[in-house]
């Protein structure tokens, strides 16, 4: 097993790496969304989906 992971460690380390930038991102978008704040900026004129994402306000 020792011998395996001094062959593979680069792997292993970069492995790690993203795997720790994966769960960083999660984290800021499961806190953005508690938050209330959204990752499309709420500029509906420019947007295929217009209407369709943010309900009426008011209504």
């Amino acid at each position: 097993m020792l011998s395996w992971l001094s062959a593979n460690i680069g792997t292993v380390l970069v492995v790690a790496v993203l795997i720790l930038i994966v769960a960083l991102i999660v984290r800021s978008m499961l806190r953005d969304k508690k938050a209330g704040r959204s990752s499309c900026g709420n500029n509906c004129a420019h947007c295929q989906m217009a209407g369709q994402c943010h309900k009426a306000r008011g209504s």
